[in-house]
């Protein structure tokens, strides 16, 4: 009875961990392939892709609220969790029905050669040939192990004493083939990954840009910028805060935000890597001059600097996906006039080597605001997660219809009829950046009386910040330091000294735009075209 008791405690979970073992060598096979080479993206890549683009907007805006950097992180581990689940049925179901076990391990080998196919860039072969390969090392390993099962099975029956023998020879053999799995894993990211994009970036450097001097503390911002120029002008006003007495403030956000800690959201679970010697960019659509142009005739060109201020639409009040960065490139008004636009072209399609898209319209290119291929951020070529070689930098929209990375094609287009990749998932086709500000300090939520700091950023693209003002418990709103930005197209450090008393308060803020707006005090989600509302803390002063 014991022995009975015993062998239907121990039935379930063997063939169970078979399915997952034969799952998990299975995926691992492809992150080996994917690490060694960028001709093709991993399994598990390539099904979150496809995720995603079939996802609806209401979800995609959810998780990115929720989770911002966070996203792809959870999406991928799902996958990876559910796929090994899946194994495992298939593991339970091969005991009963081998034949079905088997057909669907292979068709779920299919759906994942399928979904590698429609990735730009993997070729059909690559997609193939991976796709085949780690459904047979599955499979050859389900089978193995199965069959290990089967002599478990068999000497219970003929001789129970080797039975277990025969159990910790199964143990030994699922505990190595998920050793392995895991170590392939890890072997091809960290080891045998290819870093030949990488090797070219860090060896490429930018020309020097013209300089155009201001009178504000212009040798502290190109220390925090990481550059030894700037093409913009800073305010001559004489109250305001220098960069380096705003950043003595201890946990306000710096005027120029630091390559890696800049925010990123994009559609890309795998970072293109696309080697500058082969790349292109095509300008074509409704003009009369379509052409190409390389990576080594942009740096030829005269470029410029600009710093900018880029935000996500999804970005809550208060929230961290806004960044102020030195964008080097050329003006994309020369680039496109050499096309010579058509009267009847109305948006700027951009797309990316990933198959992304976004639209704007032709006229922000020329009415005055800062519109770059760029090629540099702070004073460097760009990260390759922001966008090596080239990308768009356009102030005062908002990313998901302007900051295409990875470029590779400019195409000019009507504007009814042509839609980027988040219009039809619910956000607005047209997308200003709306006025907002942050409170950075104080971090803490108690605090000690006396003399205290509020401070934070604030940004109002086109026009810049005029004023920043905050409130303490509903109270008068009280006008706040302002400290030196160089454009209206990038944010504005912001800081209020305040003689705490004992109590509990709260701080809200808001900013006041150079044309007299006033930030909305209006609770307003993200979605479809920005968020609305007073960033505030609460804080207690003992």
């Amino acid at each position: 009875m014991l022995n009975s008791i015993r062998n239907n405690t121990f039935s379930f979970p063997r063939p169970f961990i078979a399915g997952v073992v034969s799952a998990s060598l299975s995926l691992s096979v492809g992150e080996l392939v994917a690490s060694i080479t960028s001709k093709t993206s991993s399994l598990v890549y390539a099904v979150g892709e496809f995720i995603i683009d079939i996802t609806p907007g209401d979800i995609v805006r959810g998780s990115i609220e929720t989770l911002g950097n966070y996203q792809k992180t959870v999406l991928l581990s799902s996958i990876v969790v559910l796929s090994l689940i899946f194994g495992g049925f298939l593991g339970l179901l091969s005991q009963r029905r081998s034949e079905i076990s088997y057909f669907l391990f292979i068709a779920f080998g299919i759906f994942g050669g399928w979904t590698l196919n429609r990735d730009p860039l993997t070729s059909t072969s690559a997609a193939l040939s991976l796709s085949v390969f780690a459904t047979l090392i599955g499979l050859s390993t389900l089978t193995f192990l199965n069959t290990l099962l089967d002599e478990v099975e068999d000497t219970q029956i003929e001789d129970p004493r080797n039975t277990y023998a025969n159990r910790r020879q199964f143990i030994n053999w699922a505990t190595g083939m998920t050793v392995a799995a895991g170590t392939m894993t890890g072997f091809g990211r960290l080891v045998l990954k290819d870093e030949t994009v990488r090797n070219i970036r860090e060896k490429i450097v930018l020309p020097q840009t013209e300089t155009k001097s201001g009178s504000v503390d212009t040798q502290s911002y190109t220390e925090v910028a990481g550059s030894s120029t700037t093409t913009t002008t800073p305010s001559s006003e004489s109250n305001l805060l220098s960069f380096s007495e705003m950043n003595d403030i201890e946990g306000i956000s710096s005027y120029i935000t630091p390559n890696n800690e800049f925010y990123r959201i994009d559609t890309a679970l795998r970072v293109p890597t696309v080697e500058p010697s082969t790349w292109t960019l095509t300008i074509d659509g409704l003009t009369a001059n379509p052409y190409e142009i390389s990576y080594d005739e942009i740096l030829e060109m005269d470029l410029v600097k600009k710093d900018v201020t880029l935000t996500c639409v999804s970005n809550e009040i208060g929230g961290p996906l806004v960044g102020n960065a030195v964008w080097t490139g050329v003006p994309l008004g020369e680039i496109i006039s050499k096309a010579r636009p058509s009267d009847s072209a109305e948006q700027v399609m951009c797309h990316s080597v990933d198959g992304f898209r976004a639209g704007f319209p032709l006229e922000n290119i020329f009415d005055g605001r800062t519109a770059l291929l760029a090629v540099g951020m702070n004073g460097v070529p760009l990260p390759i997660i922001h966008g090596f070689p080239a990308r768009l930098v356009v102030a005062g929209l908002y990313g998901y219809v302007s900051a295409v990375k990875w470029i590779k094609r400019i195409e000019l287009c009507t504007w009814d009829g042509n839609d980027g990749y988040w219009i039809p998932r619910g956000w607005s086709k047209r997308a200003p950046i709306k006025i907002s500000s942050r409170i950075d300090v104080p971090q803490k939520r108690k605090i000690d009386a006396g003399m205290q700091v509020v401070a934070g950023v604030a940004w109002a693209p086109l026009s810049g910040v005029a004023a920043v003002e905050i409130s303490f418990d509903s109270g008068p709103w009280q006008e706040c330091d302002l400290g030196v930005s160089l454009s209206g197209e990038s944010w504005t450090q912001w800081v209020y000294r305040w003689d705490a008393k004992p109590g509990k308060y709260e701080i809200r803020v808001r900013a006041i735009d150079a044309k007299g707006n006033v930030q909305s005090s209006k609770v307003v989600s993200p979605a479809p075209n920005g968020a609305e509302g007073l960033d505030k803390v609460t804080v207690r002063v003992v």
